[in-house]
Parts: structure tokens; sequence; C-alpha cells
């Protein structure tokens, strides 16, 4: 589960960081709306924690800018500007969460689980499909318990299904969580990783489905092959 932390507080910054590492998130850290921008369209994250007082530009720009783009990532907002029609402009501009400093740490990991949750479905460390167990916190994938043999593409674009098992993941987010892990990707690469995959849990009766015009998703099947 990857986080994008957008964060102008160098000391805040780091301790967060190592708090939600410790956690067994993997966390991108950025205090620049700019970079943080470009990282969004370069690597694949599950969520966004998001600063208001940046140095660059203002946080609201940025979330107007992610969901301009119908970037459908959550977002909470971590500000200190705590007036209700400062909350309120932050949600009405497509934050799903807003939390004011100071802060208690555990209210944040709270807040974030929440997210995750609503977003994902039931989240936990451990996250069954069928015969497949993706580790988050390990940055595993087992069939039967054992461990499946698999390039990092091959993981995070199966991670990425296994998260969003039973909904449809389009190849642009697909796209996005591949070329955090490498270099560029030829045209067919998404085609190429799927035709392994899916070889791979033939014999785990997981089934990955292409939906024609929208992109790929995760099941089980509870028949067989």
């Amino acid at each position: 589960m990857n986080i994008l932390l957008i964060e102008d507080d160098a000391v805040l910054s780091d301790g967060l960081t190592h708090i939600l590492q410790k956690s067994g998130y993997t966390v991108s850290a950025t205090a620049s709306g700019n970079y943080a921008l470009q990282l969004i369209h370069a690597q694949g994250f599950d969520l966004i924690v998001l600063d208001l007082g940046l140095p660059d530009m203002d946080g609201l720009e940025v979330l107007r800018n992610i969901r301009h783009q119908r970037i459908a990532l959550p977002v909470l907002i971590l500000t200190a500007r705590d007036g209700v029609s400062d909350r309120i402009e932050g949600i009405s501009q497509g934050a799903d969460d807003y939390l004011t400093k100071p802060f208690d740490l555990g209210e944040l990991e709270a807040r974030i689980h929440a997210l995750i949750r609503r977003c994902y479905g039931g989240f936990t460390h451990r996250i069954e499909v069928g015969r497949l167990v993706l580790d988050t916190q390990l940055h595993q994938i087992l069939a039967d318990g054992e461990l499946l043999s698999l390039s990092a593409r091959e993981a995070a674009l199966l991670e990425i299904l296994i998260l969003q098992a039973g909904k449809v993941v389009s190849k642009d987010r697909i796209a996005q969580r591949l070329a955090s892990t490498g270099e560029a990707l030829a045209d067919n690469a998404i085609e190429v990783y799927i035709h392994r995959l899916r070889k791979n849990l033939e014999p785990y009766q997981s089934v990955i489905r292409t939906i024609r015009g929208l992109g790929y998703l995760l099941e089980e099947n509870s028949h067989g092959q």
C-alpha cells in the first residue's frame, strides 16, 4: 500500500514517514506541490496525505489538479487551517477527509485505515482472494501458503489487482503502478505481464478477466478453470 505524503515541514514529514513505514506502508514524501503532481503521474499511489501550506503552490490547487484529471485516489488533507469554511472548501474541492494540526498520531493512522477500508474494502495487512494472500507488511504474495515467484512488475500488477479484487482496474492505473518499478513501459507491456500472471495463477483458480475498453478484473474461479 503506497502513500504519497505532501508536507513541507521536514521534521513532521520525517516523523510521519517513519511511523507509517512501521505500520507497513510504503511512503514517498515531498514538500513540493509541483513535484507531487509529477510523482502522481509517474508512480502508482494508493492514498495521498496533503498539507495545504506548501512553498510552491497552495495544496488546494494540487487537489483541484488531481480531481480535474479524474485521478480517483483518496486524499486526506493535513493542515493548520482549522476554520469551518476551510474544512468545507477542502471537502468541496475533492478531499475525502480533513484533519487539522496539531493532531494525534493515533487519530491520523485511524483515519488513514478508515479511508483505505472505505476505498479498497476491509483492509488488513493480509488480504485474501481465494487461495492468494497479499502480505502488505512483508510485500509478499503467497498462493496456498507458498511464496509466488514473480518479477517486480508482475508483483506490482498482482498487488493492485488483489487490492481491487472484484473491481475493474483501468489500464492507466496499472501503467502508473508498473512505471514506478523500473524503466519506461513498451506499448504492449501490460498485456505481456497479464499473460504471465494468468499462467502463474492457473493452478490456484484465480482468473484475471479483460473488461474490454475498461481494464482488468481479478476474481476467484470457484468452479476451476
